[in-house]
């Protein structure tokens, strides 16, 4: 981290699948300079048009249970039978060089962040949450049925997760509610730029301004 550069934040983010919360972390990005995603690692094999190192670290198990064992990941969770994980090397320089991370994590890899202040203090940075929901149950099935990735009794399997994730709501700084991606995405950027204006956060850039004032003297 460069003098005077405030660390990063993280920024967790967590929706039942389906919820469309992909397309918002891409808009919000789009919206904020300063801001990173961060790529997960996961045993699943990738998907039709997935590409490794983008869309996530495709690892084996082997590989992931060795990372488990060298306390690489800041969590990681099992779900739908696969393993995920948010290594520190994904997050931690990122945060040094003053840049906020967005972090796309499952209800269980959140409560795993959020409850312990030793990740925090791992970071030497604030961590926020923030859950999105989809508008109706309706909606979250015609946006699963319309990703042609899964076939009925998954989706079923899916939407009976959906139900559990959307129970924890209540651990969640925010909650953003996924009607119109335009406007959910202008919402999660508006809560970025409202945490950089944090009095903390700012000090450094006050300091300056107020070093300028003095510096120029007496206004007559």
């Amino acid at each position: 981290m460069t003098a005077g550069t405030a660390r990063g934040e993280l920024f967790i983010l967590s929706a039942p699948s389906g919820a469309g919360k992909t397309t918002l972390v891409h808009r919000a990005m789009e919206l904020v300079a300063g801001v990173e995603f961060s790529i997960s690692h996961t045993t699943r094999p990738p998907r039709e048009n997935e590409e490794d190192g983008v869309d996530y670290h495709f690892v084996a198990l082997e590989t992931f249970e060795s990372m488990v064992a060298e306390d690489r990941f800041l969590e990681w969770a099992e779900v739908h039978g696969n393993r995920y994980g948010t290594s520190v090397d994904e997050v931690l320089p990122r945060i040094e060089r003053g840049m906020d991370v967005l972090l796309d994590i499952d209800v269980q890899g959140a409560a795993q962040v959020m409850a312990s202040g030793g990740v925090v203090g791992r970071l030497g940075t604030a961590v926020h949450s923030v859950f999105v929901m989809p508008p109706s149950p309706e909606a979250l099935v015609a946006r699963l049925r319309g990703r042609d990735l899964d076939e009925a009794p998954a989706i079923r399997q899916r939407l009976q997760g959906a139900l559990d994730e959307l129970g924890r709501v209540r651990d969640y700084d925010y909650v953003i509610v996924n009607d119109r991606a335009e406007v959910a995405s202008e919402t999660l950027a508006a809560i970025i730029l409202e945490k950089r204006q944090r009095r903390e956060r700012m000090r450094e850039r006050v300091r300056r301004v107020l070093a300028d004032f003095h510096a120029h003297g007496p206004f007559s």
